[in-house]
C-alpha cells in the first residue's frame, strides 16, 4: 500500500503550505507524502517559515514555492487528499483543483501578511506552524487507511476547525 499522498494547497506556496508540507513529511514518514503548490506561486519560500521549521528541527532541503500545475495532468502524482489552506476569513481567495480525491479546507491566517518586527513575524509564523501541527497530529491520528472518503471527508473537515486553544472534542 502506497502513502496516503496529501497536498496543501494556497495561493502563495510560501508559508503555509510550505509549513504543512515539510511538518507532515517529518511526522508521517512512510505513512504519508506531503507536497504543496499555489495557484499563484511567489517562486521563492518564506525565510521566516524556514527558520521557523529548522527552529523546529523539520527538514528543509527541497522546499520550494511552486505552481500547482505539476499536480495536474500526465505525469502528476496521484493525490488522496487535497486541503487548502488559505484564509477565508481575510477573504482571501482559495484555490480549486479538481479530480478524484478527498478535499478539505484548513483555513489559517498568513504569517506572511504580518508587518512589523522581526519578533512579531517570527511570534506569527510560530503560532501557525504550532496550529498546522496541532492539526497534523489530528490527521496522523485517523485510521486513513481505512476509511470511506466520506468519513475521512468528514474527519478532515473537522480537523480543519480545531483552533488548539479549547478543542475539547475528538475528531475521529
Amino acid at each position: 500500500m502506497h502513502p496516503c499522498r496529501v497536498l496543501f494547497i494556497c495561493t502563495g506556496n510560501s508559508a503555509r503550505s510550505i509549513l504543512s508540507e515539510a511538518t507532515l513529511n517529518h511526522l508521517g514518514k512512510g505513512r504519508f507524502e506531503a507536497y504543496s503548490a499555489g495557484s499563484q506561486p511567489t517562486g521563492k519560500v518564506n525565510p521566516y517559515a524556514l527558520e521557523e521549521l529548522a527552529t523546529a528541527g523539520i527538514p528543509i532541503d527541497g522546499l520550494s514555492s511552486k505552481s500547482w500545475d505539476r499536480f495536474v495532468g500526465e505525469g502528476a502524482p496521484p493525490l488522496d487528499i487535497v486541503i487548502t489552506v488559505c484564509d477565508s476569513a481575510a477573504s482571501e481567495p482559495c484555490p480549486v483543483l479538481f479530480g478524484d480525491f478527498v478535499r478539505s479546507h484548513w483555513g489559517l491566517p498568513d504569517p506572511a501578511a504580518v508587518k512589523g518586527s522581526p519578533v512579531a513575524i517570527n511570534e506569527a509564523f510560530r503560532k501557525a506552524h504550532m496550529l498546522i501541527t496541532y492539526r497534523l497530529m489530528a490527521l496522523l491520528n485517523l485510521p486513513v487507511e481505512t476509511m470511506s472518503p466520506e468519513d475521512l471527508k468528514w474527519a478532515l473537515d473537522g480537523i480543519g476547525a480545531l483552533t488548539g486553544e479549547d478543542d475539547s472534542e475528538d475528531v475521529a
